[in-house]
C-alpha cells in the first residue's frame, strides 16, 4: 500500500496569539511550532497499516524551510519518505493544488489529512483534494480499517455513526479515535536524518483569496456574583447585560 499523509506546520497550543503589518500577518516571532495533532493521527496511522513491509507513507509539507524540523519529526515518527513544496501556504485552495499536483502521478491508494489544522481550522483541504484529483473523499472520519482494494471507515453523524466501504484510492480527513499519537525513538530519530527529503518548486496558482486582517476575540467580562435569595437580580442582569431575552 502507497499512502501520502499530508502534514502541517502549526503554532504549538500555547502560543499567544499576537499580529504584524497592522493586523495582516500572525507573528512568528518567539512561537514554537509543532507537527498539525490531527495530522499526527493521520500519520500514525497510515504506519500501523503499512507495518512489517506492507507498504510506505511518505508525508507531503507546503511550506518553508523553517518546516522542515517538523518534516523530519514525521520521519521520525515512521514515515519512508518526505517532500516539501518550497512555497509558504497562502490558503487551502493554495495547498490542495500543490499536494494534487504533486500526487497526481504517483498512484497513491490512500491520501491522508488531519480533520482540520489548529490555526486555521478551515476542513478543506481533504474535500479541495478529492475533487482536484477526481476521486472520493471523506471527512471527518474515526475509524479506518483496510481489507484487499478497499477501506471501511466510520464517522460520526447527528443521532449515531456511518460506515462506508470506499475503494482505492481516495482521500480521507481523520480524527481522533483512528490511531493514538507515535512518539518518537531514538532509533526512529536517528534514521529521519538520512531518509530522503524531497524539495518541490511550487506550481503557479491563481489567488483565490486575501487576508484583510486579523482580529483577536475580544477580552472575557468580569463576573458578577449574585446572592442565591435574590433572583431578580439574576432575571433583571440577564436581561440587561447578557441581553439572552
Amino acid at each position: 500500500m502507497k499512502i501520502l499523509v499530508c502534514i502541517s506546520n502549526v503554532p504549538d497550543t500555547t502560543t499567544k496569539v499576537t499580529f504584524t503589518n497592522e493586523n495582516t500577518q500572525f507573528n512568528t516571532a518567539g512561537v514554537q511550532f509543532v507537527l498539525n495533532p490531527y495530522d499526527e493521527i493521520a500519520l500514525s496511522r497510515a504506519i500501523e497499516l503499512t507495518e512489517n513491509g506492507n507498504g510506505t507513507v511518505t508525508v507531503i509539507n507546503v511550506g518553508e524551510i523553517s518546516t522542515e524540523p517538523t518534516i523530519r519529526k514525521a520521519l521520525a515518527i515512521g514515515a519512508t519518505d518526505a517532500v516539501r513544496i518550497n512555497a509558504a501556504p497562502h490558503d487551502a485552495y493554495f495547498v490542495a493544488q500543490q499536494i494534487a499536483t504533486y500526487a497526481k502521478n504517483q498512484s497513491f491508494d490512500l491520501i491522508l489529512t488531519g480533520r482540520e489544522s489548529i490555526d486555521y481550522n478551515g476542513a478543506k483541504v481533504a474535500a479541495m483534494l478529492g475533487e482536484l484529483l477526481d476521486i472520493p473523499s471523506v471527512s471527518i472520519i474515526k475509524k479506518l480499517d483496510v481489507e484487499g482494494n478497499a477501506a471501511t471507515v466510520e464517522r460520526e453523524i447527528e443521532g449515531g455513526k456511518e460506515v462506508i466501504i470506499i475503494p482505492f484510492p481516495f482521500v480521507a480527513g481523520t480524527a481522533e479515535g483512528v490511531a493514538e499519537w507515535k512518539i518518537p525513538n531514538m532509533r526512529g530519530i536517528m534514521s529521519a536524518r538520512t531518509k530522503p527529503l524531497t524539495v518541490l518548486e511550487p506550481v503557479e496558482v491563481k489567488n483565490l483569496s486575501d487576508v484583510v486582517r486579523f482580529e483577536t476575540p475580544a477580552p472575557r467580562g468580569t463576573v458578577k456574583l449574585v446572592d442565591a435569595a435574590d433572583p431578580d437580580k439574576l432575571i433583571e442582569l440577564l436581561h440587561s447585560e447578557a441581553k439572552v431575552f
